[in-house]
């Protein structure tokens, strides 16, 4: 009987008899089928190797890659878990380069090409592979980075031999702007908006609300823009600029405590990061949680004026912690040597640790502290008399 089996047989000539018991017909059946697929497998396997060969041969496998270093102005942005292969899939779809590939390829001969941090950086058109890396990897194409430093304060500060240090909100407004041809949000814009657009639009938190909008226009965002580095894409709106600081200060003020921490101080949050704004400009960070004592033993009844030198200088728009006899006596909101409390908003930006010793000053009696050593640490006296006798001493040692 001719039958289809026959195919696998060893002898075709001969037919292959069905075996008697079904299911050793089923088992053989299988068997010969999983050998025919192994085949067919194989082939393919074989067939691909020839095809891989003939592509090499043929320079499927190249990529594109432009000529020279470039032309004009092109901003990329590098964001936070970007391989080198994102970044020139980045490159390519904004004709940085000619293809991912290209820069890919170049990029591994620089082992640096791994520490590309996120933010925006300044490129060229039509770039080669090579000159994309080598450009990315310098330092003149990082743009829209802004640190914000400990001490900083929001309004531009005249410094001692006349010239002037810009101020946070000069410098985010200076961030957006890059190259030769990009929009500009101007510092005259930035200040505008921080003096009246909504607060809580800007992203101030709900706790500063109430105490920020009491403030004197151009004072009411400060403080709420921590220390730290923020990249500003260039070409942003003061507006969105703003929202993306004050948001992203919140969330770490939220970490270093505020607003839940300071229901055990007896102070409001905000009254906290006044405190902590003091702090931060009254001293180094090793004296930090003494000086916050300094300045709850006062605020404690019977009450002192605080007498602080960096209030004096603040709506002065100086830096300098050293104040002249006529200021002092000039009356006005943050005066803390004429009022009694604390100034109406922070005189500065805050660090963490300075808003951690706000939270926990140290414990003593001071009551008096002055820079006493050239490096800035501070002596702390209990009684006017000691403090007296430290700051003959701070000056016998030209600490100020």
């Amino acid at each position: 009987m001719n039958d289809d089996l026959g195919l696998f047989a060893d002898d075709p000539a001969e037919p292959l008899e069905r075996p008697s018991d079904p299911e050793q017909f089923r088992r053989r059946k299988r068997r010969r089928m999983v050998t025919a697929v192994a085949g067919i497998f194989v082939l393919l396997l074989v067939g691909g190797g020839v095809l891989y060969g003939a592509s090499q041969l043929m320079g499927i496998g190249s990529y594109e890659d432009y000529d020279g270093p470039g032309t004009g102005e092109v901003v990329i942005e590098v964001e936070s878990g970007d391989t080198v292969s994102a970044i020139g899939s980045t490159l390519a779809e904004k004709d940085v380069v000619a293809s991912a590939k290209a820069f890919v390829e170049a990029a591994k001969n620089h082992p640096g090409i791994n520490g590309i941090q996120p933010g925006f950086y300044l490129m060229r058109a039509q770039m080669s592979g090579a000159a994309a890396v080598e450009r990315i990897m310098s330092p003149e194409a990082k743009v829209g980075r802004v640190e914000v430093r400990g001490g900083m304060r929001l309004e531009d500060q005249l410094a001692p031999d006349g010239k002037t240090t810009p101020g946070v909100l000069t410098r985010l407004a200076e961030a957006t702007c890059v190259g030769t041809n990009g929009d500009c949000t101007t510092s005259e814009e930035m200040h505008r908006v921080a003096e009246t657009a909504d607060l809580a639009a800007l992203g101030v938190p709900e706790w500063a609300l109430e105490e920020a909008s009491q403030a004197e226009p151009h004072r009411r965002l400060e403080g709420l823009i921590m220390p730290g580095v923020y990249d500003v894409r260039p070409g942003e709106s003061a507006e969105q600029v703003l929202r993306e600081v004050i948001t992203s200060s919140a969330a770490v003020m939220e970490a270093a405590g505020l607003p839940q921490a300071a229901e055990e101080t007896g102070y409001s949050p905000y009254e906290v990061l006044i405190i902590a704004s003091l702090v931060q400009s009254e001293g180094i960070e090793g004296d930090f949680t003494k000086i916050s004592r300094v300045i709850y033993n006062r605020l404690e009844p019977p009450a002192m004026q605080l007498g602080l030198d960096s209030t004096i200088n603040y709506p002065l728009d100086k830096p300098s912690l050293l104040t002249k006899a006529e200021d002092r006596q000039r009356p006005g909101p943050y005066n803390t040597y004429l009022n009694y409390g604390l100034p109406p908003t922070p005189i500065s930006a805050a660090s963490k640790e300075a808003i951690a010793a706000a939270l926990k000053p140290a414990d003593g009696p001071w009551k008096y502290f002055v820079k006493c050593y050239p490096d800035g640490t501070s002596c702390f006296a209990e009684t006017q008399e000691e403090h007296e006798n430290y700051i003959r001493e701070a000056q016998e040692r030209g600490a100020f």
